[in-house]
């Protein structure tokens, strides 16, 4: 064997380790594809609770007067925080109260709110324990020195009555919620008797908004999707029944990204069958 060719098969063989450590070391992932079984907060799932309950509501006004003081807020021990930025001249501020306690948001609310004391700012998403704080409690927005947006939040969700306001003060719309849902949801039961929910269809502002879900007669998810200003957005995904005992994808449909997007027409982007295999996807 020629001294050229030992050097190259050298070279390939050295080549090969190296591509196959960097593989390894990058975590290169497999085809998301591959098998439509995934796991998921939601999957298998009993469906939320979303028969209103009046009698808590008018409880929880009662002790509201009494805990105020102490930044005891629906029953949590709070802390006060405030932002401060400035923009084009004026002034916006918040102010919010926050809890330290240990809670797992709800994976069917779409904006969680929370505090990130590092960066001293509010985000709706991208929480975890550890890295922030949960809102909880009484929340004011102000332009320069008018309150323009008022409201509660219940472990990061808006809660109660939330009140929009223009530069003069003046009530521009209003809004309730329980717990992130809005209240003018539309919300279809199975049996409301057992409160098994069939389909939630997200209501704000008289059109649909946030998450939306169906669900299968044995409360496990059979559809999820989001809406913006009333249009289908993003990837909405269908679900097998699988009597709760794992979550395999149907089917995946592509939307809009951003509402109004103009000569948009959705496709299907992938197929699987109830063991989780694929049997169709777009460009195969």
């Amino acid at each position: 064997m020629s001294r050229r060719l030992t050097v190259l098969l050298i070279l390939i063989f050295v080549s090969g380790k190296m591509a196959f450590a960097q593989k390894k070391n990058t975590g290169e992932k497999s085809d998301p594809d591959s098998t439509g079984v995934v796991n998921s907060a939601l999957l298998p799932s009993v469906a939320p609770l979303l028969l209103f309950d009046e009698e808590k509501e008018k409880e929880e006004k009662k002790q509201k007067k009494k805990k105020a003081k102490k930044n005891i807020w629906l029953g949590i021990k709070t802390q006060k925080g405030f932002t401060r930025r400035e923009l084009r001249g004026q002034s916006y501020y918040e102010y919010f109260n926050y809890t330290d306690a240990e809670r797992n948001p709800d994976p069917y609310i779409r904006d969680v709110y929370w505090y990130d004391s590092k960066e001293r700012s509010i985000k709706t998403s991208g929480y975890s324990k550890g890295n922030g704080y949960l809102l909880h409690g009484p929340y004011e927005r102000i332009v320069n020195e008018t309150v323009v947006e008022s409201g509660m939040f219940y472990y990061g969700t808006k809660h109660k009555t939330w009140m929009l306001f223009d530069d003069k003060n003046v009530l521009q719309d209003k809004n309730h919620f329980s717990e992130g849902w809005p209240r003018e949801s539309r919300i279809s039961y199975y049996n409301q008797a057992s409160k098994s929910i069939e389909e939630i269809i997200p209501i704000q502002y008289s059109l649909a908004e946030g998450n939306y879900f169906y669900f299968h007669e044995d409360q496990q998810i059979a559809v999820t999707g989001e809406y913006k200003y009333g249009e289908k957005v993003g990837l909405w995904t269908e679900y097998w029944d699988t009597n709760n005992t794992k979550a395999i994808r149907k089917r995946e449909i592509q939307y809009q990204e951003k509402p109004y997007t103009k000569n948009f027409r959705p496709y299907i982007r992938a197929e699987w069958d109830k063991d989780g295999n694929l049997v169709y996807r777009k460009g195969n």
